[in-house]
This record gives structure tokens, sequence and C-alpha cells, in this order.
């Protein structure tokens, strides 16, 4: 808009300035030829040679141009270049032709002899009532151009000039007005990123100080509603967990106490119903638990955590028939703390062994992430994505082994709290791999994701 301005402004200016100078030098050079046509009046019939050349000599100068005086025929009496001899015939030339007439010319026109435009200006010299002679001022067009172009060379100086301050204050105004609403997008990527303790400065334009204002309410709100929903789910699991062991020992009573081998087979299926309900509250309070606060931050061996959960799922991958192996451990430390990788491996290694049953499972460390593979039967029609949905089982899971569909939540729940990732998909051998990417030790944190964040997805 500045650029649009200043142009529009200059550009008119310089053709003004173009018409303006061309008028003055016409003006200019018709003023000096009729101001000599006057001098010459009582000297050119008869002629006086030295009068008329003194003349010329001097209006020359004062236009910087070429002053030729000619007589009724056109014969050149005066010529201020002594270019053209004395008696040489002018009128052939049309603004001395017309000036012999009786009229003022002047023209632009192509000088053959100077092999240049020139600007010609002719008026006549009465000596009664018929023209006895004409006076002829002709200038350079190029000098006048070159005029015009360092006048217009100038102008673009000075609007270049405009532009570039305007340019720089607008720049100065543009950050003052938009620092407010580059602090307010940093504080809305932490609150993204699940720092909802993030605040965004009140400052600013009216406009701006309300908006931040109803950012930090909003923040505020989204804390307390979130940690009540913690609370209650933690709350409700506590609870639940004393009503589910009493109802599972009165149950077993109730079994003992019985004869009847159908009604016997019937409170085994409630039992095995009240410890899929127990098993649900436990995860639930499990997840509530992944949305709180983390740990501290520390730094986590990939080998050591792949070694502690090899050591704590061998026994029980040897019951189920499974083989659980270790594979390629690459050197790898983690930004996060121990007792979060232990959870997520504890999960996704139990997850494995559940629906692989008789299978190998292989845990390695590749290329800065822990990945876990199984034998099993992969995520058949089921999108990866899908199967992170709470009490989401699959395909697999609908046709496998018990659960609660919530395992794989949890893992994500802890692995993003750090700013890493959880992701399945199928080995092109059968079954499925998952992976964990964490952050590195060294990098640099995501976003959002200080000491004691926590995750809007809880």
């Amino acid at each position: 808009m500045l650029v649009l301005a200043v142009v529009a402004l200059i550009v008119p200016l310089a053709v003004s300035l173009r018409d303006r100078v061309d008028a003055e030098v016409r003006l200019e050079a018709r003023t000096e030829a009729e101001a000599v046509a006057s001098r010459t009046v009582s000297v050119i019939d008869p002629p006086n040679s030295a009068r008329l050349k003194s003349l010329a000599l001097i209006a020359a100068k004062a236009v910087s141009g070429r002053v030729v005086i000619v007589d009724k025929k056109g014969l050149i009496l005066a010529d201020s270049d002594g270019a053209a001899p004395i008696g040489s015939s002018f009128a052939n030339r049309p603004e001395i032709a017309s000036a012999l007439r009786g009229d003022v010319s002047q023209v632009k026109r192509y000088s053959t002899t100077l092999s240049a435009e020139i600007l010609a200006t002719a008026v006549p010299v009465y000596t009664g009532a018929t023209p006895g002679g004409a006076v002829r001022v002709t200038q350079s067009v190029s000098s006048v151009n070159a005029a015009i172009r360092r006048a217009w060379l100038g102008l673009a100086l000075v609007g270049l000039l405009v532009i570039i301050l305007g340019l720089i204050a607008g720049a100065v105004i543009a950050r003052r007005i938009t620092k407010p609403i580059v602090r307010l997008d940093e504080a809305a990527r932490r609150v993204a990123g699940g720092d909802l303790t993030a605040t965004a400065a009140v400052e600013g334009s009216t406009e701006q100080r309300a908006l931040a204002a109803s950012f930090n309410t909003m923040t505020e709100r989204l804390t307390v509603l979130l940690g009540a929903q913690r609370e209650f789910v933690a709350d409700a699991s506590h609870q639940l967990r004393t009503p589910l062991t009493g109802m599972r020992l009165r149950l077993e009573e109730a079994r003992a106490q019985s004869s009847d081998d159908e009604q016997r087979e019937e409170l085994d299926a409630a039992i095995a119903e009240v410890d899929r309900l127990a098993l649900i509250v436990n995860e639930l309070l499990e997840l509530s638990r992944a949305g709180e606060g983390k740990p501290p931050l520390a730094v986590t061996d990939a080998a050591t955590a792949l070694h502690g959960a090899f050591e704590r799922w061998r026994a029980a991958a040897a019951q189920l028939g499974c083989e659980l192996r270790l594979g390629v451990i690459e050197d790898a430390q983690f930004a996060c703390h121990h007792s979060d990788v232990d959870r997520i491996l504890d999960a996704v290694i139990e997850n494995a062994l559940a629906y692989a049953p008789g299978a190998p499972v292989e845990l390695s460390s590749v290329g800065g992430a822990i990945v876990v593979c199984d034998g099993g039967p992969g995520l058949g029609d089921e999108t990866s994505e899908s199967l992170f949905e709470r009490f989401r089982r699959g395909e697999a899971g609908r046709s496998g082994p018990p659960g609660t569909g919530l395992g794989l939540s949890i893992v994500r729940e802890l692995a993003r709290r750090w700013g890493g990732e959880v992701t399945i998909v199928d080995r092109p051998g059968g079954g499925a791999e998952v992976t964990i990417t964490l952050p590195r030790s060294g990098d640099d944190p995501l976003p959002g994701l200080s000491q004691g964040s926590s995750r809007l997805e809880t």
C-alpha cells in the first residue's frame, strides 16, 4: 500500500514536471526569439552584418542554443555558430518558411545536419506590413531530456527514501501490534502441547487484552475440569475396589457351597466378569494417573529398560509357550523417567503375549526407538489409530483373550506426556510391530511439555 501510494504521487508529479520543463523551455526560446526579432527590425534592411552577428551571439548564449537570422528570402544574414555561410538559403526549413509567412512556429524535429532531435522556434521580423526576415532559435532536445531525466531520478530517490522510511516505521508499528498476538500464539501452543499452566500476557489493544483474558479464563476452566475428571475417575476406581472384592468373595463362597454343576458354572462365569470389571477399574485408575503430573525428568537407558523387561516377562512368556528374546539393541538414552518406560514395555509385552500365544516376541532398540515384534494375527481390518481408542479391542481382541481395551491407550498416554509416540503396523511376515518413540536425551523438549504438565487427551 505504501508503494502504491508513493507511485500514485510520484508518477503524476513526474509527468507534471516534464510538461512544466518543456513549457518553460519553449517559452524561453520564443521570448528570446521575439526579443532578437524586435532588435533586428532597425538593422535588417539594409542589413548590418556586425550588429546582426552580435545579436545572434548574445541570444545563443542566453538560450544555450543556436540563433540564425534570415532575410525575407530566407537567406542567412547571421549565424551564431558560423556553421552556415552568409547568404545560404534556409527557406526550405519548415519553421522559417512558416515565420516568413507571418506565423510563429515552434516544432520538434530531427535535424539531418546535427543528427539529433531539436526544438526549433522561428518568429517573423516585421519591417513593414509584411515580414522582412525571420529569427530562428534551435536547441538540442537531448539536453532538455537529460534535465528531465535528472529531475525524474531525483523524484525516484525521494520516493525510494520515503518507502524505506515507511517500511521501517511500518515494521516497528506492526511488531508492536503483533507482539501480543505472537505471545498469545505461543501460549496456545503450550496449551495444545498439554501445559495447562500456560497463560497469555494481558497486553496490547483493547481487543487483544480481552482476547488474552478470555484465553486465560479458558485454560483455568480446562484445568479445573480436567482435574475434576481425573479425581472422579481415581475416586470411583478406589471406591469400586472394595465392593468388587466383597462381591468376588461372596461368589466364591456361594460356589464352594453349591453342589449343582450348572450353578457352579454360572458362578464361575460371574467371578470371571467380576475379575474383568476389577481389571477395568485398575486400568481406569492407571489411565487417570497417566494424565497427572509426570515424574521428575531423568535419563533412561534403552538397553537397561529392555533387559529389565526381558527378565520380568521371561518366565510368564515360557508358561504361555512363547519365546521372549532380545534382538538388536543400539545405544540410546531417553529423556524420560524409567518408571514410565517400564510401564509402557510391560503393557506392550503383555499385549503381545496375550494375542500371540506360542509365537516369538522380540524386543529391540533400533534407530533411537524401542520396537516390540510379535507373531500374532496382526491388525487385520483394523486401522492403527483405532486400536488406541479406549475400550476398542479390535478384531483380534474380540475373538481372542479377554481384556479391557485400555492397555494401548495407557501406553500412548504415557509416551505422549514425555513428547513421544507409539505406532502399530503389520509386519511383512505376519504379526504386529509396535514402535515406541521417546525424546532422546539432549533433544529440545516439545512445546508445552514442561514439568508437571497434563495431557488434554486424558
